[in-house]
């Protein structure tokens, strides 16, 4: 499998990591893959060349880590992890935020629950508003110096917050986010607008999180049919949670989609996938399974390439009016040259 130089680090990544959302010791509406199935998908990913594995301690209150770190014992050596802190992982005033309080406690959590001495990268979950950006820094500092932190990273950043962090990194000799895992599919195109020049300006890696758009990209979503019986987005709340897209805005894409697929013979989240994998700043996108035959089929998305028309007729179809002010740049476009070449 193809690796990418993670951001302006020296650190190289797979170009698909496997998520761990649907790891969980109990059902939910992500996944209950327990111990011995997501042992199976780790072999299945390091025989693909797929060696890097995203996690969180929020998913299933931390037991995500727990099977990740079984499934892969005796083989630390062989894997990347990477893992997120930052949203609330327990009732106390404390327990939440990028405060170095909540971050030192939530990184020794996860650092037990994955039976490891230390993580790969070490990303913030989100902003953190009401913890100063030097307390925050500083504490993934302490973690990098003190070898439970090789790489750190953040999520879900607005511009601003991402610009705040690098320039206090800059100004106080503090370790420097080397990527952004940030939400990007065909169905939400909202990150090339400000994040992806960031990304490329700052030598940022991309770490693609739900590259099928909310479960909307798996193949199972068409015109005029019912959801599927399984599918997140039978759930109100959790469709309700992620990105706003319109039914119509779906189905054009999803077309599209169909019509390459025709073509080239593959699956239409291995379309979505490729597609993302052929973006400027990506470095490597997150995959999901709920099983084995999901993760083959996901596997499938590399090794070969969209062409050029083929790429032009997705743009075409999922292309949208951005906000303000990047719609009135566009009519600059001499000057502010957009970061995806035609």
């Amino acid at each position: 499998m193809e690796v990418r130089q993670l951001g302006g680090s020296g650190f190289k990544v797979p170009v698909l990591s496997l998520g761990t959302g649907t790891f969980s010791s109990k059902n939910s509406v992500f996944g209950s893959t327990g111990v011995e199935e997501a042992r199976r998908l780790v072999d299945i990913s390091l025989e693909a060349g797929l060696n890097m594995f995203d996690s969180a301690d929020i998913y299933s209150d931390g037991s995500a880590e727990e099977i990740l770190g079984k499934a892969i014992k005796g083989r630390r050596d062989q894997v990347i992890i990477s893992t997120k802190a930052t949203f609330r992982s327990g009732p106390g005033h404390n327990d939440v935020g990028s405060s170095r309080y909540h971050l030192i406690r939530a990184c020794e959590s996860s650092l037990r629950r994955l039976n490891t001495d230390f993580i790969d990268l070490y990303q913030m979950h989100g902003f953190d508003a009401l913890s100063p950006v030097e307390e925050t820094l500083s504490a993934l500092d302490d973690m990098v110096r003190g070898g439970k932190v090789r790489y750190i990273g953040c999520s879900n950043f607005s511009g601003w917050h991402l610009m705040k962090s690098l320039a206090v990194s800059e100004k106080y000799g503090l370790p420097r986010y080397v990527a952004h895992q940030a939400y990007y599919s065909l169905v939400g195109r909202d990150y090339e607008w400000e994040l992806m020049p960031l990304a490329l300006d700052q030598r940022l890696g991309t770490v693609v999180w739900s590259p099928l758009g909310w479960a909307r990209l798996t193949g199972r979503i068409r015109r005029n049919q019912p959801l599927p019986e399984i599918s997140r987005l039978q759930s109100q709340a959790i469709a309700e949670a992620g990105p706003p897209v319109t039914d119509d805005h779906v189905y054009r894409i999803v077309d599209a989609i169909d019509e390459v697929a025709k073509e080239t013979g593959k699956t239409v989240p291995q379309i979505a996938i490729n597609w993302l994998l052929q973006r400027p700043s990506v470095a490597t996108v997150i995959i999901g399974a709920r099983n084995e035959d999901q993760l083959r089929q996901n596997l499938g998305a590399v090794d070969w390439n969209l062409s050029v028309p083929q790429v032009a007729k997705l743009d075409a179809a999922s292309s949208t009016t951005p906000a303000y002010p990047y719609w009135h740049q566009r009519a600059f476009a001499d000057r502010n040259p957009s970061p995806i070449k035609p």
